[in-house]
C-alpha cells in the first residue's frame, strides 16, 4: 500500500508495480498530483501554481517519460532567462542569462561578463565564487551548517550581486533567501544546475496544465500498471500486526500490507507513524515551512511576448505567460506571477495584492498600462516546500538522525517518501520523484527483489 498520490506516491507505487508487486494506491483528495495540481475556474483551466524543472532533473524527466508526458513539457534548447530591472536609476534595463555551447564553467562566461544588472568589478567576481562552489561537497554535513549569505560574503560576493543573480535563481529553487538557505543545499543546486554539465540548467516547463501531467496521464500509467488507485480515501492509521505485515485503516475500510509506503507531508507522515518507526519521530516536526504565492491576472490583450521573464528592483520575482496551457483562446492573455518566500503575502487579502502587484505590472509591462484586467485571483500554498534552513539536513543531536528521514524506518515493511526527505535536493518536483524511486528500490531489496534504478547515476 502506498499512501499519498503526488509524485512521490505515484512515483513509489509505478517502481513497485513494474517489478511485480500488487500495488493500492490511496489519496485523501480526488486527485492525483499533490502540490502540483490544476483546477477549473469558469473556462480556465488554472495551475495551482507554476512549476518548473531543469535538464539536470533526471528523475522528473524519467518521471514525464514513464507516464508518456515528456512532450507535453520540453525543455529549453539552450538555457535563456529574460532578467527586467525596472529600478534602475537610467530606466527599466533587459538583461539574459543564457549559456553558449562552450564547456562549463565557459558556457556562462560571456552571458555573465556583459550582464547589465552588476558593476565591472560585481561580475568579475562571480568566477572567484565559481571556482569556490565547484571545491564543495554538498554532501559534506559541515556545509548544512552554515548559511549561504555568509559564505557567498566571504568570496566577495556584494549585496547587489546576491540579489540580482544567486538569489534570483535561489529563491526559485530553493525557497528561501541566500540568507536562510543551507550552504550544503544551495552548493547542491548551483553545482548541479549550472556547473555540472554544458546545459544542466536549461529550463522546462508543462505547455498544458499541470493535472494533465499528474493526475491524468499519471492515472492512466497506474491503471496500465495494474495498480489499483483509491481517491477521496484518508488514512486513519497504520499499525504492525501480529504476524508481522500491516493495517491501513481508512474511513470507511482496512486493508492488509507487507509493506506501507508513506508518501505524505512530513506532518501526516508524523501522525500516523506507528510507534518505533523512527528514532525520534518528533523530529519531523522540526523540518520547517515555507509558502509560495501565486498571483494570476487575465487581461484582455497580449501585454507580454516572452514565455516568462524573471524582474528585479520590484517585488514580482518570475511572470509567465500561461494563455496557451489554460484554454484562453479570445485574444487576451494570462499571466502567472510565481511568488516564492511569501512569507509577507501569503495571508493578504486579495485585494491587497491586487493594488500592491497590478501596479508592480504594470512597470514591468508598458503594454499592460491601457489593458483592461479581466479576471485576478491568487492560490496560496502556506506549507509549498520544507524550509532549506541551515541545519535541515544535519544530524540532531549526534548519532540520532537527521531531521529528513532517509526511505528506510527502524521499523521492516515500512518505508518514507516525500521531497522533504533526505534526498540530497531542496523541496522540488524532482526531490519528490527520487524520493519515490528511494522509497520503491529500498522495500524491493527488502523483500530480495533487487530492480535496476532508473536513474544513471544511482549506484
Amino acid at each position: 500500500v502506498v499512501i499519498g498520490g503526488g509524485l512521490a506516491g505515484v512515483t513509489a507505487a509505478l517502481e513497485l508495480a513494474d517489478a511485480g508487486l500488487r500495488v493500492t494506491l490511496l489519496e485523501g483528495r480526488p486527485r492525483l498530483g499533490g502540490l502540483a495540481f490544476s483546477f477549473k475556474r469558469g473556462d480556465l483551466t488554472v495551475d495551482n501554481g507554476q512549476h518548473v524543472y531543469l535538464r539536470c532533473c533526471t528523475a522528473y524527466r524519467w518521471f514525464l517519460d514513464r507516464v508518456d508526458g515528456a512532450a507535453l513539457a520540453p525543455l529549453q534548447d539552450r538555457l535563456d532567462v529574460p532578467v527586467l530591472d525596472v529600478a534602475h536609476p537610467a530606466g527599466p534595463r533587459l538583461g539574459r542569462l543564457r549559456r553558449s555551447a562552450l564547456p562549463v564553467p565557459l558556457h556562462l562566461a560571456a552571458s555573465l561578463a556583459t550582464y547589465p544588472h552588476l558593476s565591472l568589478a560585481e561580475r568579475a567576481s562571480l568566477g572567484r565564487a565559481a571556482l569556490a562552489l565547484r571545491r564543495l561537497d554538498p554532501a559534506d554535513p559541515a556545509l548544512d551548517g552554515l548559511d549561504f549569505a555568509t559564505w557567498l560574503a566571504r568570496y566577495g560576493q556584494s549585496p547587489r550581486t546576491v540579489e540580482a543573480l544567486w538569489d534570483l535563481v535561489g529563491i526559485a529553487t530553493l525557497n528561501a533567501t541566500a540568507q536562510h538557505s543551507s550552504l550544503g543545499l544551495a552548493a547542491m543546486v548551483f553545482k548541479t544546475g549550472l556547473l555540472s554539465e554544458n546545459g544542466a540548467a536549461d529550463i522546462g516547463w508543462a505547455r498544458v496544465p499541470l493535472g494533465e501531467l499528474h493526475d491524468t496521464l499519471a492515472r492512466k500509467a497506474l491503471d496500465s500498471a495494474g495498480v489499483r488507485t483509491e481517491l477521496r480515501t484518508r488514512v486513519t492509521a497504520v499499525t504492525r500486526t501480529g504476524d508481522g505485515n500491516w493495517r491501513v485503516d481508512t474511513d470507511g475500510d482496512s486493508l492488509d500490507a507487507g509493506t506501507v509506503v508513506l508518501a505524505v507531508p512530513q506532518r501526516e507522515a508524523h501522525g500516523l507513524l506507528p510507534p518505533g518507526a523512527l528514532a525520534d519521530p518528533d523530529k519531523l516536526l522540526d523540518i520547517g515551512t515555507a509558502p509560495i504565492l501565486n498571483v494570476h491576472v487575465v487581461y484582455d490583450r497580449k501585454v507580454l511576448r516572452q514565455p516568462f521573464f524573471a524582474a528585479l528592483g520590484t517585488p514580482v520575482q518570475w511572470v509567465f505567460d500561461r494563455t496557451d496551457s489554460s484554454g484562453l483562446t479570445d485574444g487576451g492573455q494570462y499571466l502567472a506571477l510565481s511568488q516564492s518566500v511569501a512569507q509577507d503575502d501569503i495571508d493578504e487579502p486579495v485585494s491587497v495584492l491586487r493594488a500592491k502587484y497590478l501596479p508592480e505590472l504594470e512597470r514591468l509591462l508598458p503594454a499592460a498600462r491601457g489593458a483592461k484586467v479581466r479576471d485576478f485571483f491568487v492560490t496560496r500554498e502556506r506549507t509549498a516546500t520544507f524550509a532549506p534552513s541551515p541545519g535541515v539536513g544535519r544530524l540532531r543531536p549526534p548519532g540520532v538522525g537527521r531531521l529528513r528521514p532517509g526511505p528506510r524506518t527502524d521499523t521492516p515493511g515500512l518505508y518514507l517518501a516525500g521531497a522533504w526527505t533526505a534526498t540530497g535536493w531542496p523541496a522540488t518536483m524532482e526531490s519528490a520523484v527520487r524520493s519515490g524511486l528511494g522509497a520503491a528500490h529500498a522495500a524491493l531489496a527488502a523483500l530480495g527483489r533487487p530492480r535496476e534504478h532508473p536513474l544513471q547515476e544511482a549506484v
